[in-house]
């Protein structure tokens, strides 16, 4: 069984920074794409960021920049940095891991995804 577990996220003035993790743990063989999404009230889940299992990054326009993805493979870990916040910036962030179990299955996991708000 495997599990995606967040941290991180609350409440944050605009123009200030918070950093959020997503650890995976279980009956994992290997972890391919780490990466967060954000669902806004209203709106469609879009990418924020993924990083491959070397050093590859894809960004949203939308926070290149000012936010950064980073990954321990070690500890199955996924960071996002996210600076320069914008109340835009609000939303639900979800991590998402693509997994083969010890069993040689492989599917997308999902964490329960961290509130970001974004307010004064």
């Amino acid at each position: 069984q495997v599990q995606v577990v967040e941290s991180g996220g609350g409440l944050v003035q605009p123009g200030g920074s918070l950093r959020l993790s997503c650890a995976a743990s279980g009956s994992i063989r290997s972890i391919y794409v780490m990466g967060w999404y954000r669902q806004a009230p209203g709106k469609q889940r879009e990418l924020v960021a993924n990083i491959v299992s070397g050093t590859s990054t894809n960004y949203a326009d939308s926070v290149k920049g000012r936010f950064t993805i980073s990954r321990d493979n070690s500890k199955n870990t996924v960071y996002l940095q996210m600076n320069s916040l914008k109340p835009r910036a609000t939303a639900v962030y979800s991590c998402n891991a693509d997994i083969r179990t010890i069993a040689w299955a492989r599917r997308d996991y999902w964490g329960q995804g961290p509130q970001v708000t974004v307010s004064s």
